[in-house]
């Protein structure tokens, strides 16, 4: 795991300083913040969800949740536009969906844990405690993201209503070679060719990008999410281009998941509402 930074106190109030001289929410050019019609509630909780919009854009890096991060992806790397995105990971109207039925980990889940098992999967980090200024963060935002939006809970999926649309794959096979192909034509240059990004761009595979357990370990899965998200502001890929190259870059070697590894010692956990099974059966589903 990432150690915590030995400034990380300095680093957490020089975070804090700017928002607590303000009267009331602002964005960062200084306007009020205003998404799909809702704008920043004022007091301490604003402050919380613009705290939990800066944890999602930095999450690797931030002082309060790079400590449980294990590789270089940040949340919106996923979930474009700091879940913004209507398809593409999209945070909006999602916490309407929970509490939630989670196959994977065979219970009821709370919006909390789907965001705390993130750590461990696709940030292959560390599960912080539930309640942390991490978790409550990152909820409040989400969960500002969904009001005004009727709940309608998910008996079968912790997923939102907009979450990323499965694609159809019936009859289609991955051919990891076209993928490749594809992949030095419409991705290297944003992620390079060894998969390893940069600065501005996520790693897709290597010891810096998600786990195997993660959700898009899957081709399937990967393969959906590109369709509506890559190439950046020209998704033009088809099924079948969406497909192979999915194949390709999870044909690549990536850290291996391992449940036990990822969950803190017992009083540092707060409840984790899941079962503690093998590694084997604790993929994403």
């Amino acid at each position: 795991m990432i150690p915590q930074n030995i400034g990380m106190t300095l680093l957490y109030a020089l975070t804090w300083m700017p928002i607590l001289l303000l009267n009331q929410p602002v964005g960062f050019a200084g306007e009020t913040r205003s998404i799909a019609g809702n704008t920043l509630p004022a007091g301490r909780l604003g402050e919380v969800i613009k705290l939990g919009e800066s944890i999602i854009t930095e999450t690797s890096q931030h002082p309060l949740s790079s400590r449980y991060v294990g590789n270089d992806l940040n949340c919106t790397s996923c979930h474009l536009n700091s879940g913004r995105h209507h398809h593409a990971g999209s945070f909006l109207k999602t916490a309407t969906a929970y509490p939630a039925w989670s196959p994977r980990e065979q219970r009821v889940i709370t919006l909390e844990d789907r965001i705390l098992n993130c750590f461990m999967r696709s940030q292959n980090g560390q599960r912080p405690p539930n309640g942390s200024a991490v978790s409550v963060a990152i909820a409040a935002y989400i969960t500002w993201l969904s009001e005004g939006d009727s709940i309608k809970l998910n008996p079968l999926k912790p997923l939102g209503p907009n979450h990323t649309p499965a694609v159809n794959l019936e009859g289609m096979k991955a051919n990891v070679q076209r993928g490749k192909t594809l992949y030095v034509d419409r991705c290297a240059d944003c992620h390079g060719n060894d998969g390893l990004g940069d600065l501005s761009n996520p790693p897709v595979w290597g010891p810096n990008s998600y786990n195997d357990g993660a959700g898009l370990s899957r081709v399937p899965k990967l393969a959906s999410w590109l369709k509506v998200a890559m190439p950046l502001d020209d998704e033009d890929l088809t099924v079948q281009e969406a497909l192979d190259i999915a194949a390709y870059i999870n044909s690549h070697p990536r850290p291996h998941f391992d449940l036990p590894a990822h969950l803190p010692s017992d009083e540092r956990l707060g409840e984790y509402n899941g079962v503690r099974e093998s590694s084997s059966h604790a993929k994403e589903r």
